[in-house]
């Protein structure tokens, strides 16, 4: 998509989430994430991201990168020259969602997708006690699919404690890199018995080879040891499926290349997020397309959303209004 002279902006904005957040590396209130707004005079496509600060990454960065970025900017150069990070990620939503609307066609329609169609979200369920996630669990009776933060020690309970308050729920869980090795087995061995579909990073990510070396009986999900399509094979002896976010892979694009390329490799999918708004959702709702998860509910995470967003009823995503994206 070659375009001259884009108007390039981008403003940090701050989102209240609904009670506390709660993962294994600390708890947050709000989630702050960066809308880049991308102009050819005319149509206006955006984009929004979450600045990682497990890499360092901060709103205050991001902010300057997109608007350091030139005039003459497009995808292909943004592949070539510019990092996988948040910043990427923006600029290429907002790319994607201003070759729609000069279009008149759907984002999907331009990716070579065709028509979305609506997708299941795992909905999170914070860290806490075995008895505070039991009773969250409780509280979404209408949510089929529940996506627990673990990586503290009582999991073992957490994961019981879930289970026996919804019976009737599909459950996965992530750990956020937070098992030591010398407990893999044992707790893989009750996510076995408590019916989860899926362990999400157990091990650190760099410090993750003990799950070469044990029976998975539950397939093993691999998010912060996978970023972008490089590496992608090197990760096949340890990991099962792969989780794809656009603030990883620095946009859509790169995304839509890992999905693929994941699939060929025969890992399976999960289209997952950052705690944003709708806005961040509608891209990754393309990803979600190719994944046999999806981990999109940073909405319902939230005490409100913007303007147009995602309609979610019982955990099922309607494809975005083309108003907010795409």
């Amino acid at each position: 998509m070659g375009m001259d002279k884009l108007i390039i902006d981008a403003a940090i904005e701050t989102w209240p989430i609904a009670g506390d957040f709660v993962i294994s590396r600390g708890a947050k209130r709000e989630a702050h994430v960066v809308v880049a707004r991308v102009s050819d005079g005319g149509a206006v496509g955006r984009g929004e991201c979450v600045p990682y600060p497990r890499y360092g990454q901060t709103p205050e960065a991001t902010l300057a990168a997109i608007r350091a970025a030139g005039p003459d900017l497009d995808r292909g150069r943004l592949q070539r020259e510019w990092p996988a990070d948040a910043a990427r990620n923006a600029l290429d939503c907002a790319l994607w969602d201003l070759a729609a609307k000069r279009a008149g066609r759907p984002a999907a329609e331009l990716a070579g997708l065709g028509g979305l169609h609506p997708v299941l979200t795992c909905y999170t369920v914070s860290l806490g006690t075995p008895e505070a996630m039991a009773a969250a669990a409780r509280a979404v009776p209408s949510l089929p699919l529940l996506k627990l933060k673990l990586g503290r020690h009582g999991d073992a309970d957490r994961m019981r404690a879930v289970r026996q308050a919804r019976p009737d729920a599909r459950l996965v869980a992530d750990a956020n890199e937070g098992w030591q090795a010398a407990d893999l087995a044992s707790l893989m061995a009750v996510a076995a018995e408590t019916g989860f579909e899926l362990i999400e990073q157990p091990l650190p990510a760099g410090r993750d080879d003990a799950l070469a070396r044990i029976d998975r009986r539950v397939p093993v999900c691999a998010d912060e040891s996978a970023h972008t399509t490089d590496g992608l094979a090197t990760l096949r002896d340890r990991y099962d499926a792969v989780n794809i976010k656009l603030d990883k892979t620095g946009g859509l694009t790169e995304a839509l290349r890992m999905a693929r390329e994941s699939r060929r490799l025969g890992f399976r999918i999960m289209a997952g997020c950052m705690v944003a708004t709708s806005l961040a959702m509608a891209p990754a709702m393309l990803v979600a397309q190719l994944a046999d998860w999806a981990d999109l509910d940073g909405p319902l995470l939230l005490s409100r959303d913007r303007e147009w967003g995602l309609a979610i009823r019982d955990g099922v995503i309607a494809p975005p209004d083309p108003r907010l994206w795409g």
